[in-house]
């Protein structure tokens, strides 16, 4: 059985997080379970239409892509705060801006970075949400947008000054000010969201063909059933306490 996930924070990190899930996912279902790494997040999808991979972790947009594409693809459990899952917008100390608002007035002033194309948190959302307030971002700030690939190498490039505005994931911004990586008297929240559903474990159509009936129903049971009692290393990677589960129609509408 074959896992992946969108690259969205530093490799090394989703390696430990991925094997040591495998393994876990491995002695639950009974089958060898193996770690796919994709290079970013448009050969995660390809990957999973493609049926080289069983399992996958998305963001939201991510996942709509690759059900659109797998016909019976089924999203199976999501973290519980996924339910309600915000993004946020960081700034250098220089930008004057205190919230969201803030921004119609300064955005030809200052360079913007997303994350990856296709993540949620890292781009769909903040555009929908710059929209909102009349701000184009391929059109109203300095110059184009930039795309970082990931949401770690967002904040880095705003703390460094390379880029004014950041958006990115909540839970990878928690972890870097809870370990201390980032130097939060250069980068400051400006904005989080109203919430969204998004991140999500999604199963491949045809995996009960080929590992036995009501297999979706184990991986399903599997992702429930992991504790943080028993697997803290697992869910603390994860960013959660426990998987919840979640269906299609929850992403329809991000």
């Amino acid at each position: 059985m074959k896992v992946g996930g969108i690259p969205d924070q530093d490799a090394s990190r989703l390696v430990r997080r991925y094997d040591g899930f495998a393994d876990y996912l491995s002695a639950k279902l009974g089958v060898n379970v193996e770690y796919i790494p994709s290079a970013d997040y448009a050969a995660v999808v390809t990957a999973f239409s493609q049926k080289n991979l069983d399992l996958a972790f998305f963001g939201g947009l991510t996942g709509v892509q690759a059900r659109l594409l797998d016909d019976g693809a089924k999203a199976v459990a999501q973290r519980e705060h996924d339910a309600e899952f915000p993004f946020q917008l960081h700034h250098t100390n220089d930008v004057e801006a205190r919230s969201l608002g803030d921004l119609s007035d300064l955005a030809g002033e200052l360079t913007l970075t997303f994350g990856s194309e296709s993540s949620t948190s890292g781009h769909l959302m903040p555009r929908h949400f710059l929209g909102k307030i009349g701000l184009d971002p391929d059109s109203s700030f300095k110059s184009d947008p930039n795309y970082s690939g990931s949401h770690d190498l967002t904040w880095r490039l705003v703390e460094s000054g390379a880029f004014d505005i950041g958006a990115l994931n909540e839970d990878v911004w928690k972890r870097a000010v809870r370990d201390g990586a980032v130097d939060t008297d250069k980068v400051r929240l400006l904005e989080k969201t109203p919430p969204y559903f998004d991140y999500n474990w999604t199963v491949t159509s045809g995996v009960d063909e080929k590992f036995g009936d009501g297999f979706t129903q184990k991986i399903q049971d599997a992702l429930l059933d992991l504790s943080y009692a028993e697997h803290p290393e697992i869910l603390d990677l994860f960013s959660t306490e426990r998987f919840i589960a979640t269906e299609n129609a929850n992403y329809l509408n991000p």
